[in-house]
């Protein structure tokens, strides 16, 4: 019969600290939020150019193939912000990019999806995920970033807002390059 070795057990140690544990929760956020906004974007790459078509005064006519070069460049900067932000840390460059994009993800919930399906009567593509994932995903991700450092109220007031308005521009951005590398992207087409 084997007779297993259990002197030197002192050597190993649970360490689960309350700041290991509030460190995993944020690095479980970032990630989570990576794949909330890849579902989110994936639901309106799907459905929202050939909606876009009816929108009216509440979104400009947008073609899939534009569309959907942006949505998925705009997955890929989520992904990347919460790659930075769990390598670098508290007080980081990346933490201020990530929460900057939560921000501005947790506005995306109320304008346009939420007030675009109550002021036109019927679903604006998106406004499912942006309620069940999105809003609170985000929330529990910037309450994390603030709770454990990661980001501080003096700085994000500046940053969590340009990265809002860095992104809000980029989206035409994204859409031209989308339309110069993908010709002949007709309106809602698939």
């Amino acid at each position: 019969m084997t007779q297993f070795r259990t002197e030197n057990r002192s050597n190993f140690s649970w360490n689960c600290s309350k700041p290991a544990i509030n460190q995993i929760m944020f690095i479980i956020l970032a990630w989570l939020f990576a794949a909330v906004v890849a579902i989110h974007n994936l639901e309106e790459a799907v459905f929202l150019p050939a909606w876009s078509e009816r929108a009216g005064r509440w979104h400009r006519p947008v073609g899939a193939k534009e569309f959907r070069f942006a949505v998925f460049v705009l997955t890929v900067l989520a992904g990347v912000a919460a790659l930075i932000a769990t390598v670098q840390g508290r007080e980081s460059f990346g933490a201020y990019v990530l929460t900057g994009y939560a921000l501005a993800m947790l506005l995306n919930v109320t304008f346009p999806h939420l007030l675009v399906t109550l002021a036109m009567g019927r679903y604006m593509p998106g406004t499912a995920t942006a309620l069940v994932l999105n809003l609170p995903v985000t929330a529990a991700l910037l309450h994390q970033a603030f709770r454990e450092g990661y980001v501080s109220s003096a700085r994000f007031t500046l940053a969590g807002p340009a990265v809002v308005l860095a992104i809000v521009l980029l989206i035409p951005t994204l859409f031209y390059a989308g339309r110069k590398l993908l010709p002949n992207t007709g309106r809602a087409s698939g």
